[in-house]
């Protein structure tokens, strides 16, 4: 029996939006790790007063790129800057549609003149590999999938622990006897602990400082006991899937923008071969801002922030829609910061709602009506609220503008998109992304 694939399920739900509309879909958290280990809220703070251990290892999605045409491949379909590019180098990859939307980004690393890992949300991998496949592109993959989805139930490759928080170095220098060579932000620098070789990518994903630590699974119990035994004296807090999905809100990075790829004739044959139950066709839409064309959900990399990464220097696909739009009005990524009663009002029936955490569509709107979509939502306990990942219009996105969050789940298709449902409203208030003040002007200044 044939594997049915993304256009199968879309033909079959009749529009994409038949196919990803799910009002009250649970979010993503990562599989394996525990929930919580000493709480969420205590977890949190570890990474904001502490230190905080992060198990990254069983929910990235890798593909190993390699051959003497993987720079060509990756820079004609990535709007990246291949030009400065070292071998022990990461870069956040930008992979758009001939329109110049968005596929999803990826962390891509070079690991030797001819090699790259591509990881995380595996639509960027999926992208790469059919055009390289269907281009006839001299380059090979090797492919390890998250574990929730690996043949047999098997062990990752590789282990990926970040250590994180105001005492990250502290920690690192005790487990390593000794500070680490300098190490440039997104750059990595080998490491050896009793034998045992890895890497360490200057990384954090909450604003603090603090390294990635990269190696052989076999490695893993190892490593993972040595920072826990050194990290004890200082208070070292390992984070569960709850609390590892936040960092995300405060530090700007969004984790979850729709993929340019569902409408376009053009990509018919690249929808056909992607499979159903793929990233593509099962990460669900919800939320209360709704709309039948699935191409109102599309973003820009210059939405996302991400303008600084694309090079022009270069020919790739989506670069003349790019140039086109560059300097275009667009929307503004921001934080939105929930007035904390309302919170409780709406969420919490009057009561702590505990734990917030949400990927839905909420409008946003003022007296003029909508202005912006909230991306993701999350409690931040050390903060004292919930806040939001948010695309808003520009002219809405100076810090202080008041704003209301349309708090509700739209029925989808068959429900007109601009009726009123009744839906709460939570009063919010338009701050900086990444709200995090370290994230924001002193994380990338070594970069």
């Amino acid at each position: 029996m044939a594997i049915p694939s993304l256009q199968d399920g879309i033909d079959k739900a009749g529009s994409p939006i038949g196919l990803l509309w799910q009002p009250n879909a649970e979010p993503w958290t990562p599989e394996v790790v525990e929930r919580e280990y000493v709480g969420w809220r205590q977890e949190q703070a570890a990474w904001h007063e502490g230190v905080a251990l992060l198990n990254l290892s069983h929910h990235m999605y890798d593909l190993w790129i390699e051959g003497p045409d993987a720079t060509r491949v990756l820079a004609e379909y990535g709007a990246n800057n291949f030009e400065k590019f070292a071998i022990g180098q990461a870069k956040q990859y930008v992979p758009v549609t001939r329109d110049g939307k968005i596929v999803t980004d990826g962390i891509l690393a070079r690991r030797a003149e001819n090699k790259y890992l591509l990881s995380g949300v595996p639509a960027a991998q999926h992208w790469v590999q059919y055009h390289a496949e269907k281009g006839g592109y001299d380059v090979g993959f090797e492919t390890d999938t998250s574990s929730a989805f690996r043949p047999g139930g098997g062990d990752p490759k590789l282990f990926r622990y970040q250590i994180q928080g105001p005492l990250a170095l502290e920690l690192i220098e005790n487990v390593f006897g000794g500070p680490l060579p300098e190490t440039k932000f997104f750059h990595s620098t080998p490491v050896t602990l009793d034998g045992r070789s890895f890497e360490a990518l200057r990384h954090g994903m909450a604003g603090q400082a603090g390294y990635e630590f990269i190696g052989p699974w076999e490695h893993a119990a190892y490593v993972h006991d040595a920072f826990l035994k050194a990290g004890e004296p200082l208070g070292l807090v390992q984070v569960g899937a709850l609390a590892y999905t936040t960092p995300s809100v405060e530090s700007g990075w969004i984790p979850s923008p729709v993929p340019g790829i569902y409408a376009d004739p053009e990509l018919a044959e690249y929808r056909a071969w992607l499979p159903l139950f793929g990233i593509e066709g099962k990460r669900p839409l919800n939320g209360s801002y709704f709309s039948e064309d699935i191409a109102d959900y599309y973003v820009s990399p210059y939405e996302l922030g991400y303008g600084k990464l694309i090079h022009f220097g270069h020919d790739f696909h989506g670069r003349d829609a790019l140039l086109k739009t560059k300097d275009e009005p667009r929307r503004t990524k921001v934080t939105l910061v929930f007035d904390a009663d309302d919170v409780r009002r709406v969420v919490g029936g009057g009561e702590d709602p505990g734990f917030v955490l949400t990927y839905a569509r909420h409008r946003v709107e003022t007296s003029a009506g909508l202005v912006g979509t909230t991306m993701q939502t999350a409690s931040i306990d050390p903060v004292g609220t919930v806040l939001a990942q948010t695309l808003i219009d520009s002219a809405h996105a100076e810090p202080g503008t008041e704003v209301t969050v349309v708090w509700g789940e739209h029925p989808g298709p068959g429900t007109d998109p601009e009726a009123d449902l009744g839906f709460p409203r939570i009063r919010a208030t338009v701050q900086a992304s990444p709200f995090d003040r370290h994230a924001r002007t002193e994380y990338r200044r070594n970069a």
